[in-house]
């Protein structure tokens, strides 16, 4: 059994009147510790990775198309490819060109070559005649019968020219950009090195997903929550475990993992309460707290730390803050690391039902569904530790300090989540 600890209440009452360092209770805002973060961060340096590992990071170095595209002149459908001033004529037809063939007559007077889509224009022809806009005019031959035509030809370089920019250093890779190195044959990519991230949760009375809590313990979600949140950033987080309420043993794992490390990312242990020492541990292995304290709801109890290279962010323990949280501060942060200014979208969008709160002196995020008609309206949420709020969620509210009530039909700033 614990023992009582009398200095408990004093500490909590010595709290109550410690003066303010800041102008909101003694609370940074969000964008205050959003820019202090990022003002720490630094590039991991680059390495080189296949085009088809791309998703997910930032390109280091532009890249360069090695030929022009369409690297000739193309059909753009099947048809028949002629001189525009033969067209009111009847035309024979000389040759058929398929598409990966190159055409071995030019086109002279009076004559077309059947062409495929994509097919090689060949030389004299400067139209593709639809092939559903032309008849048969006797024996391989063919006439025009529609009204009027256009080219249909997709010119040599008419998209990229060679020794083009096809994609900008700094750009975050995405799935639509893996066809683009393919088809210049930028095969080996430059890219900004992910960070390494270690995740630890805190607390005696969390026990893993697969077993069963006994009196006063708790599944730990969180940690799975924040794995499963770098994962599509395409980072794969290694995690540490479970650190009890043992000061000497939750120093030993977060000195285990920041030699290994280049981010630890911890939920739980940064709060007031008498076993939440993880602060006390960072400044004593050399890591400088920039913060603990924010003008956020959920997350006012959110740590950011640094020190020989290394980083520190330790988020609240209840499940919706720590994934708020590990959204709009903590991957801004690590794509600052990737060389990346990144803050994520934010949308307006038209409230479907009344939002409303008793205390604005913080930033608020109320988790919202979208409705059919594009509108949104605020979950059931009863508070950061309602973890089922999310379920259904598209993303949250921005409500600023000072803003209690917002009525029905109004716009709104939404991040999705």
């Amino acid at each position: 059994m614990e023992k009582f600890n009398p200095l408990f209440f004093k500490k909590i009452e010595k709290r109550k009147i410690l003066p303010l360092k800041s102008k909101i209770y003694g609370m940074l805002t969000f964008e205050e510790a959003l820019q202090i973060a990022i003002n720490q961060a630094s590039s991991l340096g680059t390495e080189l990775v296949s085009f088809e590992e791309c998703p997910g990071r930032v390109l280091a170095a532009d890249i360069l198309s090695d030929l022009n595209m369409p690297p000739f002149n193309k059909s753009a459908m099947d048809g028949f490819a002629c001189r525009r001033e033969d067209i009111g004529k009847d035309l024979k037809v000389v040759e058929v060109v398929r598409a990966g063939v190159a055409p071995v007559r030019s086109i002279g007077p009076g004559e077309c070559a059947q062409i495929m889509t994509g097919a090689i224009v060949p030389e004299g022809a400067d139209t593709v005649l639809k092939v559903e806009e032309t008849e048969e005019a006797g024996e391989a031959a063919i006439r025009f019968n529609g009204q009027k035509t256009a080219v249909n030809i997709c010119y040599t370089g008419e998209d990229i020219r060679i020794g083009e920019v096809v994609i900008d250093a700094g750009t975050l890779m995405k799935t639509q950009h893996v066809p683009i190195l393919a088809s210049v044959g930028a095969v080996m990519v430059e890219v900004y090195r992910f960070p390494g991230i270690g995740i630890l949760a805190t607390g005696t009375e969390l026990v893993e997903p697969g077993e069963v809590p006994q009196i006063s313990q708790i599944r730990n979600s969180n940690a799975y929550q924040m794995i499963s949140q770098l994962s599509t950033m395409g980072i794969d987080a290694d995690y540490f475990g479970i650190a009890p309420d043992d000061e000497a043993e939750t120093e030993d794992i977060i000195r285990r993992a920041l030699e290994s490390e280049d981010i630890l990312i911890m939920s739980g242990g940064v709060s007031m309460g008498e076993f939440d020492f993880v602060p006390r541990v960072l400044e004593k292995i050399g890591v400088k707290i920039h913060y603990n304290k924010l003008a956020i709801q959920p997350g006012k109890p959110t740590l950011f730390a640094s020190g020989k290279g290394k980083f520190v962010f330790g988020l609240p323990g209840n499940p919706v803050s720590s994934y708020l949280t590990l959204e709009f501060l903590v991957k801004p942060f690590i794509y600052a690391c990737m060389n990346l200014s990144w803050s994520g979208a934010e949308f307006k969008m038209k409230l479907g039902s009344p939002i409303q709160r008793k205390n604005a002196h913080r930033l608020g995020w109320i988790p919202v569904a979208l409705e059919k008609d594009g509108s949104v309206r605020p979950v059931d949420y009863h508070g950061s530790a309602h973890i089922n709020s999310l379920r259904d969620a598209f993303g949250v509210v921005t409500v600023p300090i000072g803003v209690n009530n917002i009525n029905e039909g109004d716009w709104v700033n939404v991040r999705p989540i």
